[in-house]
């Protein structure tokens, strides 16, 4: 991964004082300290990004706020009106596997300025006066499609900003509390807008949030030749079979599928129990003010462990959270189990969002393991299937409690889950001292992921 200043050079880089091979050489040269996220911050081209993000993410949640709404007024059906969110979720398998090529075959600034503009005139047809339900829910799979080639392709242009390791590791946090903070204010802000305006004219302004965020990236990212090559390169072949070639070579790797289930399986089980709220705040007789409350609780925790956890540890640290937090994620749901009150169930649920905390050291090994011209391909990838498992296990969890109590469905995600996370984290420990793969990892370490230089990103295909 190159750095923001341009190639490393060549040679060996020493080693950090306290022989911490995981940690970054910018880190050493400060005497051992780490990064914060002011140094991340203190890069201007981050902080276009961090802005466009933030409006386009703003624009996503209230855009399915008010086209829920829209759906839900046009047929008076709670099922289409659902079905709004869920498609939130579903198409990013078929944007991630069939796309996620784009995030490396064309230039980052062409993708991430293209997917804006399409959001926006996506969102600007919603608002026109007689489109169709059918339509409607169309032009949302547009947007959930588009939606895994973005983040795919705004993570792997991260680590040309902000260069490999921890600065990397930091910028992907605040992305991830951008999100998170977009679903608390977001829903909050679309509320007040729709109780003051109507469902089209919000959806007007989405449009324009997506416009906003076009222009700060035109404006304040440099341009960067694509990874993989031009487009049109020989041999490169058409988009579809370089995606689902690029999809069968990350997953023929046994690293990059333990991590990939790493970075899955957690978030699946942890929205079991939320998908499930609306009905429990029913059960508790709490009425929709405390579903609200419950809804917010789990990304509340999330924003508070990812802000402390990257501001007061080090990279060491970080890393030693991982697997602790990863299992600790799936756990709290068991305490559902004794159909808690309302007080101990948020408890519950703002426990569970602090394991968002164990994404910082997946995100270093992942992009470790990945080769460096199918990076963006990867990172598309990995956030496609991440939203897939989820709506899969959010309708799953649904089918479930139409059979069997909440006090039953709710913890079971906790049992299943530990389960299969520890077996995860154990495949993902062996994988990091695999047969052969020191070797590997040496030779990138010599010639470059591209037969070139040795840089910081081929230094760190040994630390996974």
């Amino acid at each position: 991964m190159p750095s923001p200043s341009g190639p490393a050079p060549s040679g060996p880089t020493p080693a950090c004082p306290d022989g911490d091979r995981g940690a970054d050489t910018d880190e050493c040269a400060r005497g051992g300290r780490p990064a914060r996220y002011r140094a991340v911050f203190a890069v201007r081209e981050f902080r276009y990004v961090f802005a466009a993000h933030l409006l386009s993410s703003l624009g996503v949640v209230v855009c399915e706020l008010a086209l829920s709404v829209l759906v839900f007024r046009l047929t008076a059906s709670p099922l289409l009106g659902a079905l709004t969110l869920a498609l939130g979720l579903l198409p990013y398998a078929v944007g991630g596997t069939l796309l996620s090529a784009l995030a490396d075959r064309c230039p980052a600034r062409r993708v991430l300025v293209g997917c804006d503009l399409l959001c926006a005139l996506a969102a600007a047809a919603m608002v026109a006066p007689g489109t169709p339900v059918r339509a409607l829910l169309a032009l949302r799979c547009v947007l959930a499609a588009v939606a895994p080639v973005l983040a795919g392709t705004r993570a792997a242009t991260l680590g040309e900003i902000l260069g490999a390791g921890e600065r990397f590791a930091l910028g992907r946090s605040v992305i991830r509390l951008v999100n998170q903070g977009a679903q608390l204010a977001g829903f909050g802000a679309g509320g007040l807008l729709l109780a003051a305006a109507p469902a089209r004219a919000v959806l007007a302004l989405t449009a324009g949030s997506f416009l906003a965020s076009a222009l700060l990236l035109r404006l304040g990212t440099r341009a960067r030749p694509a990874r993989g090559g031009a487009p049109g390169a020989a041999g490169r072949g058409a988009l579809l079979g370089a995606s689902l070639g690029g999809v069968r070579r990350l997953l023929a790797d046994r690293r990059v599928r333990a991590l990939l289930l790493l970075t899955w399986l957690p978030p699946a089980f942890v929205v079991v129990p939320e998908a499930l709220l609306v009905p429990y705040a029913g059960l508790l007789g709490v009425g929709p003010a405390g579903a609200g409350l419950l809804l917010c609780a789990m990304p509340l925790g999330a924003v508070v462990a990812e802000s402390l956890v990257g501001s007061l540890l080090g990279p060491r640290a970080r890393a030693r959270l991982t697997f602790p937090m990863g299992l600790f994620a799936v756990l709290p749901s068991l305490g559902f189990a004794a159909r808690p009150s309302f007080g101990w169930a948020v408890l519950l649920l703002v426990l569970t969002g602090t394991g968002i905390s164990y994404n910082f050291g997946v995100d270093r090994w992942f992009t470790a393991a990945v080769p460096e011209e199918l990076l963006g391909q990867a990172m598309t990838v990995l956030q496609a299937g991440r939203m897939t498992v989820m709506g899969l296990a959010m309708g799953l969890a649904g089918a479930a409690a139409e059979w069997a109590p909440l006090r039953v469905v709710m913890p079971s995600a906790g049992v299943v889950g530990v389960v299969a996370v520890a077996a995860v984290i154990r495949e993902v420990r062996r994988t990091a001292r695999g047969p052969g793969r020191a070797r590997v990892r040496a030779r990138r370490g010599r010639t470059g992921p591209r037969g070139g230089r040795t840089g910081p990103r081929a230094r760190k295909l040994r630390h996974g």
